[in-house]
């Protein structure tokens, strides 16, 4: 059962050159996620492990770009980027998370590839 007070997405666009999703919700919300971060973020259990133990930080994905977009029932979104990856599963609200909580995951993003020695 869904929350039906949750902010649901209206439109999903990919940008012309393929770096950007911007998504749209029904509070009149919008925001746009570059593709880097989508993929750095990706729910994936490649990124994200099966434990925050098994967590792992994804370097040299500053030119990825995003090939298709696949809905997957109507709770979520599979991104298919150029690089390959397409088995993160984007639901609404891991979408409107990422929007909201950009510095939070963004900057613990930049601060783990510093610490790792790695980079974008």
């Amino acid at each position: 059962m869904t929350d039906s007070s949750a902010p649901w997405p209206t439109e999903l666009r990919v940008s012309k050159d393929r770096k950007t999703l911007t998504v749209a919700f029904n509070d009149g919300e919008q925001h746009e996620l570059s593709a880097e971060y989508l993929r750095v973020c990706s729910p994936s259990a490649e990124v994200k492990g099966h434990a925050p133990s098994q967590k792992k930080t994804v370097p040299g994905k500053k030119n990825v770009g995003i090939m298709k977009i696949d809905p997957v029932g109507n709770y979520a979104v599979r991104i298919h980027f150029d690089a390959l990856h397409n088995s993160g599963i984007f639901s609404w609200t891991y979408l409107l998370e990422l929007a909201t909580d950009r510095s939070k995951h963004w900057g613990g993003y930049l601060q783990e590839l510093g610490e790792k020695g790695l980079s974008r």
